[in-house]
């Protein structure tokens, strides 16, 4: 019961679902979810504990930098119809469409400075 819970919490925020949702094709680093989500690198960073935790989406830190993407086949069956129940439900919502559209604007973007000028605010 407490995998479920943990999805339910996961699931309960807009900018958790925005966050779960552009990862969906791709890994991102945290500093691309921040320019993305427009909010504070910690808030940032404590979106993506929630989701990991509930194993929805995976994340690996290299060098400085945390990477994430969407929980693969090892993931608990629940995780894995929960991001199947989203990715049908929303994958028409006008703005994941927009999200979308930004984060591959972001993408070419050089994530190295982007990075570092995250870090000076």
């Amino acid at each position: 019961m407490e995998s479920i819970l943990a999805i339910t919490r996961a699931l309960a925020d807009e900018n958790r679902l925005r966050a779960l949702l552009v990862l969906a094709d791709r890994e991102v680093c945290v500093c691309q979810l921040i320019e993305l989500l427009q909010l504070a690198p910690s808030t940032v960073s404590k979106h993506m504990t929630v989701l990991r935790q509930a194993r929805l989406v995976e994340g690996q830190k290299r060098g400085r930098w945390m990477y994430y993407r969407q929980g693969n086949a090892n993931a608990p069956p629940e995780a894995r119809r929960a991001l199947d129940w989203i990715r049908a439900s929303l994958s028409s919502s006008a703005r994941i469409k927009e999200d979308r559209k930004r984060l591959a604007a972001i993408m070419k973007l050089d994530r190295v400075e982007m990075c570092r000028g995250q870090n000076a605010r």
